[in-house]
């Protein structure tokens, strides 16, 4: 444990002692240790354990006290610093939480806002250094961007590729040993070919006889188109 007292958010408590008999009647006595940093010997809660008081005794008395405001057994319990005005008016001034046994300030909304914001800036900050320093210049050329770590990482992962190498071969090994196996046990059935199936012509066919029959007409018809003359009947004579 760190005795920072600019920030007390960087700084933790705990007694090992205590840890595994928290419960939420003696978190307020577990917080009271006089080794504790984040507990102040002036408040009314010092008072009330001295005189031997109950806790509710606190309601009717003005001052710096500490209350307990959350609990989540048997890891979590929260405890807030308020200064109490009238009984039914306090002012809240830090919270503590008590994960296992530990105990942490929690920060408050402007120290949030200020961490936010200095690691943006760091980080803008660190960026446009790193953009400069890729920058270069000549009078003839102009401006241009040269990119040196981009060869060095390049080579970095050619050579880590080339460690890599024996390791991978053994797994290609490997693979293919299980395929093969695989491939014996579980044979690919061959499907054979489909041969296209050869259709026959009937029209064809169809149109020749239809022609033969055809070239046969006119020879009919020449046939019937020929008839005798007709027998001559004697004429009679009166």
């Amino acid at each position: 444990m760190s005795l920072d007292k600019d920030n007390p958010l960087g700084i933790s408590w705990h007694d090992t002692a205590w840890i595994p008999l928290l419960n939420p009647n003696n978190i307020l006595d577990y917080f009271g240790e006089r080794s504790n940093p984040f507990y102040d010997r002036t408040c009314n809660n010092e008072i009330i354990k001295m005189q031997r008081l109950s806790q509710d005794q606190l309601n009717n008395m003005t001052g710096l006290e500490y209350m307990l405001l959350h609990v989540q057994e048997p890891i979590l319990y929260v405890v807030r610093k308020q200064h109490r005005h009238s009984p039914q008016q306090v002012t809240p001034l830090a919270d503590y939480y008590i994960i296992a046994g530990v105990v942490y300030q929690a920060p408050d909304l402007g120290s949030v806002i200020n961490s936010r914001l200095l690691n943006t800036l760091f980080n803008l900050q660190s960026a446009f250094v790193e953009a400069q320093s890729f920058s270069r210049y000549t009078p003839s050329k102009g401006y241009w961007w040269e990119f040196s770590d981009q060869e060095d990482k390049s080579e970095k992962s050619d050579s880590k590729e080339k460690k890599e190498e024996p390791s991978s071969v053994f797994q290609r090994q490997r693979v293919d040993l299980l395929l093969g196996e695989l491939a014996r046990k579980f044979p690919p059935k061959v499907v054979p070919p489909t041969q296209p199936e050869v259709k026959e012509e009937p029209v064809k066919q169809e149109a020749v006889i239809k022609q033969e029959i055809k070239q046969e007409r006119p020879d009919d018809k020449l046939n019937t188109s020929i008839k005798p003359p007709p027998d001559k009947k004697p004429k009679l004579m009166r």
